[in-house]
């Protein structure tokens, strides 16, 4: 038996030495290879079922003093097969992951290695350094070839200094030139045939992030922000770099690099499943994660904290008074945390000072009493500026902080996002980062991480479209958790729009906000909107709130990108669906196949109504039984949704 399995691994992973070295590495599966080539380069060329899709791309690290991958000498090489099942401390798609791999480590004179993995559903690469003392990273070559004209969807900022908020872009491959913007991770690839490419990174750590942009050759390269020197004023909550390195990075010269990763699929339902950035990441540095609680959040900016109506016989605002009431309403509704946002402290330089008007001690014995914890919000610099406030919270019983502006990915703040959470995890602090770049890994290795943001969420109003957001499960929700903010109860189509805070409204069907529960992931999910319009909507807020905010499975039934989403999720023996698509309305028909055979279940559904396409509130709540294999049809209307819960 052992003697067959090395057979097989032999036979997927295969080396000849030869004046022009060559390797090949395929999936488990076979359909998925890599096939490499030494020569003044390493250079690899990725297909699928013998279809090339990206050819002849090359890697390399340069230190300055050398360029590991120019004129590489091989010195050894190692092939391995994994086959384990993994157990997520926040289990955002799945109970267990299994994690299935063919790999293969190539070493070179001069003391690194680069690894490369095969997947099933993707090929990841990394650097692997043994160098003395610390290196200076002068730059890295990631650079991807295409055979044939791409469509590339791009986030691209005006700089490195970005939110990652900015709406995609759509790009044909021979025609993004060099000079034209980057694009932050990840970036989706349609190859326009049957195959997408979606590439980003994981196990990120002391190390920037990767951005890429247009060689002009049909072909994409890597850039990297460079490492700040020196640092000057900027306001109440950041800080300008007035003095760059040379470097991208100074680290340690013995140590891994972050993965490059490719998800391949000629389905775009295994997008939305995939959990290559997990399986790629750092494990849990945590021994006890037993008081990591994932949950929803009422969140009072975004509504301007302004309930309103008979039973609110007090001034709404920001303070005491306002914010008891949200914790009511979260009572109410098991909804496990309430955030304070800018305003909770009298300064936000001063996190140890709270506004009077606020007396957040009060809050926090009273979240106690009703079994709400509180999260408040805070600048990144004041976090900074103030070593022991961790300590500080942990002793007046906060459960989170909500970290924001950050604004950039150089390896110092990075390295920031890193030494907070581990800091944090040490006094039980939940973190959800705001103003912030895309999950790389980071949140796994410390899974007080909640989410991020990262993306152009339901704060931007208008600027908020589901033409733009029905990518995310494809694209910045497929890397990693989102917080999105979601749970509009004024909805709009785009040509009527006309809310704004305290009237806060969002693009988008009543059902579409309904549905954005179940198919966005995030550690933290919040309820942006008012209480008054939550109480006021009580069928629509108690499927809300009893939407789970973490999984035991999770199937994509039907999904093309940029275009419709319907997803089904189990959380024990519960199964949630949500529906989502862009400006056209649609009717799919799904199979129920996934339900359990010989059980007779209950549907609660939320659909478009008749007139939901010019007037988006306009929703119907149906309850029917179902079983498995049965077939049921979901229309959307433009912009639209579908919710249900099926037990």
């Amino acid at each position: 038996m052992k003697r067959n399995l090395l057979l097989l691994l032999f036979l997927s992973i295969t080396f000849v030495l030869s004046a022009q070295k060559k390797a090949e590495l395929q999936s488990p599966s076979g359909e998925i290879k890599v096939s490499l080539s030494i020569s003044d380069k390493i250079y690899y060329t990725i297909s699928y079922s013998n279809d090339v899709l990206l050819e002849k791309n090359h890697l390399s690290l340069n230190l300055g003093s050398e360029t590991l991958g120019l004129n590489p000498k091989l010195s050894g090489q190692k092939a391995n097969k994994v086959n384990e099942v993994l157990t997520p401390v926040v289990p955002l798609k799945y109970s267990s992951v299994k994690n299935e791999y063919n790999s293969l480590l190539l070493t070179f004179n001069g003391d690194y290695s680069v690894e490369f993995r095969a997947f099933d559903d993707g090929i990841a690469y990394r650097f692997i350094t043994n160098k003395k003392g610390d290196v200076e990273v002068l730059g890295e070559d990631f650079t991807i070839n295409f055979p044939a004209n791409y469509l590339l969807h791009l986030q691209q900022p005006g700089g490195f200094k970005t939110a990652y908020e900015e709406p995609y872009t759509h790009v044909e491959s021979n025609e993004w030139k060099a000079t034209d913007r980057m694009s932050v991770l990840p970036v989706l690839i349609d190859t326009k045939k049957k195959y997408k490419i979606l590439i980003s990174e994981s196990d990120l750590s002391d190390y920037p992030c990767m951005f890429l942009k247009g060689n002009g050759a049909n072909g994409v390269q890597s850039t990297f922000p460079k490492a700040p020197l020196e640092f000057g004023e900027d306001g109440d909550r950041s800080l300008k770099i007035v003095k760059e390195a040379d470097y991208i990075a100074k680290t340690t010269g013995k140590r891994n690099f972050p993965w490059r990763y490719f998800v391949i699929t000629k389905d775009d339902k295994q997008l939305i499943e995939n959990t290559m950035t997990y399986r790629l990441a750092t494990k849990s540095q945590l021994q006890d994660v037993s008081w990591i609680k994932p949950g929803q959040v009422s969140w009072e900016w975004w509504n301007e904290a302004s309930p309103y109506g008979p039973d609110v016989n007090f001034v709404a605002g920001f303070n005491l008074d306002t914010y008891k009431y949200y914790i009511d309403f979260a009572s109410k509704y098991g909804i496990e945390y309430i955030i304070m946002d800018e305003g909770w402290a009298k300064s936000t330089r001063d996190p140890y000072t709270p506004n009077p008007k606020v007396d957040v001690h009060e809050l926090i014995r009273y979240g106690k009493e009703k079994n709400v914890g509180i999260i408040l919000w805070l600048t990144w610099l004041v976090v900074e500026n103030n070593p022991d406030i961790f300590k500080t919270f942990s002793e007046w019983g906060v459960k989170g902080v909500k970290i924001d502006f950050m604004d950039r990915s150089d390896q110092w703040m990075v390295n920031y996002y890193e030494r907070i959470a581990k800091e944090a995890a040490k006094y039980n602090i939940l973190v959800d980062y705001h103003g912030s770049f895309k999950p790389a890994g980071i949140e796994y290795k410390y899974p007080n991480i909640l989410s991020y943001e990262g993306v152009r969420g339901m704060e931007q109003m208008e600027g908020c479209t589901p033409e733009n957001s029905v990518y995310f499960p494809f694209m910045r929700n497929a890397v990693g958790p989102m917080d999105y903010t979601p749970g509009a109860m004024i909805s709009m189509q785009p040509e009527r729009y006309c809310g704004n805070r305290p009237n806060s409204a969002s693009i988008g069907t009543r059902a579409y906000q309904l549905a954005l529960f179940v198919i966005f992931e995030s550690g933290l999910q919040m309820l942006a909107d008012n209480p008054t319009l939550y109480y006021r909507n009580e069928d629509c807020t108690k499927f809300i709130t009893d939407v789970p905010v973490t999984w035991d499975e999770t199937r994509a039934l039907q999904a093309k990108a940029g275009e419709y989403a319907v997803v089904a999720k189990r959380k024990g023996n519960k199964w949630y669906i949500g529906g989502m698509t862009n400006n056209t309305e649609r009717q799919l028909e799904i199979s129920l196949d996934f339900l359990n055979a010989g059980t007779s279940y209950k549907m609660t559904s939320f659909e478009d109504g008749i007139n939901a396409g010019r007037q988006a509130m306009d929703y119907c709540r149906k309850e029917s039984h179902v079983k498995s294999g049965d077939k049921i049809q979901i229309k959307m209307a433009r912009n639209g949704g579908f919710a249900a819960v099926i037990e």
